[in-house]
């Protein structure tokens, strides 16, 4: 389908998912604008288009940066990402993933932008009974996480309700794999992340791989998450904003494949492709963490013709394995050319 030309916001859009939502975008031939402190992402992740520097928490410099330029759509990817640390510094969390998420809203409101798409989290429904979690699932999450993230969606959704602006809410499952020319990938600093770790400890950087708990209540005990490619979520984006520009209604949906993997299997997974039989420990549960995250995807696919490209696990972690060595490349490179 073709899409006509916009001009798009993009929070967030130096980190890991928003770099390739960002380089997706410029690609299908939109107008794109990355707004980003580099807290966690990298000016060199994004691809064709412009970078301002900036914080959230910056209310004169980002009402500038709206004011400057006639943004269509704002895509919404910026925010703390990690559970454990959520658990440890919860007002950090609550400030940036909630109230920074609150002031975008409302001047995307302000300043006509018509339609937004939010990055959420399956972490918002918490540790419900289903095998597969679809989105009428109520909300319950059990760390401050998922609950900045779910105070994000109700304020999204009242904003819409007051303004009239459109907007997609994107619950992503777990997030892993890389561009498949290994030009952008993870490379967020102290990451928690299981394919990450796991990838870090193949290549040497770390001494061995830790399970935390082995005695959920699954096939052998470990931890089951429904992992999606970055790229396959990426192109979700993008089929969102076309819903949206097209005069779609709001919308809700999760982002996964509707199966999930153990860690023991994701492990596993990362020997093989790596070709390294790497150390792994174990220890206890990660405070936060529930047994089994797997999305009911029947809604995205239907309403916006959403065909996952990438739904193999080797495949995902062959590409962020790629990436990886790619990285410690550019790092090397890096301390040559200091």
């Amino acid at each position: 389908m073709a899409r006509a030309p916009l001009n798009v916001l993009v929070t967030g859009g130096a980190g890991y998912i928003g770099s390739h939502v960002v380089r997706d975008l410029v690609q299908a031939g939109h107008e794109v604008t990355v707004y980003d402190s580099l807290y966690s992402g990298h000016e060199w992740a994004v691809l064709g288009a412009d970078f301002v520097r900036g914080d959230l928490a910056e209310r004169a410099r980002l009402e500038w940066l709206l004011g400057s330029r006639n943004f269509h759509a704002a895509i919404h990817c910026a925010g703390h990402i990690w559970v454990g640390e959520s658990v440890k510094n919860p007002a950090k969390y609550y400030f940036n993933n909630a109230s920074n998420a609150f002031r975008l809203f409302d001047l995307c409101a302000q300043y006509g932008i018509r339609h937004v798409v939010f990055s959420s989290t399956a972490a918002v429904y918490g540790q419900p009974d289903e095998a597969t979690i679809d989105e009428d699932t109520p909300l319950a999450p059990i760390n401050p996480y998922g609950a900045s993230k779910a105070m994000a969606e109700r304020a999204l959704q009242d904003v819409a309700a007051a303004s009239g602006l459109t907007f997609a809410i994107l619950r992503y499952f777990n997030v892993a794999g890389a561009d498949a020319q290994a030009r952008i990938g993870e490379a967020t600093p102290d990451n928690s992340h299981l394919v990450k770790v796991a990838l870090e400890t193949a290549i040497g950087l770390r001494g061995a791989m830790r399970i935390n708990g082995t005695d959920y209540p699954t096939q052998d005990g470990t931890c089951i998450r429904d992992y999606v490619h970055v790229d396959d979520l990426a192109n979700a984006h993008l089929l969102a904003l076309d819903h949206l520009t097209a005069g779609g209604d709001p919308f809700v949906a999760n982002c996964g494949y509707g199966h999930g993997f153990s860690v023991r299997q994701v492990l596993e997974s990362v020997r093989q492709v790596t070709g390294v039989d790497f150390p792994i420990e174990t220890g206890p549960r990660r405070e936060g963490d529930p047994a089994i995250l797997v999305a009911d995807s029947r809604r995205i696919k239907a309403l916006l013709g959403w065909t996952p490209r990438h739904d193999d696990l080797e495949r995902i972690v062959a590409t962020a394995w790629a990436w990886e060595r790619r990285l410690q490349d550019m790092r090397g490179e890096r301390r040559l050319s200091a």
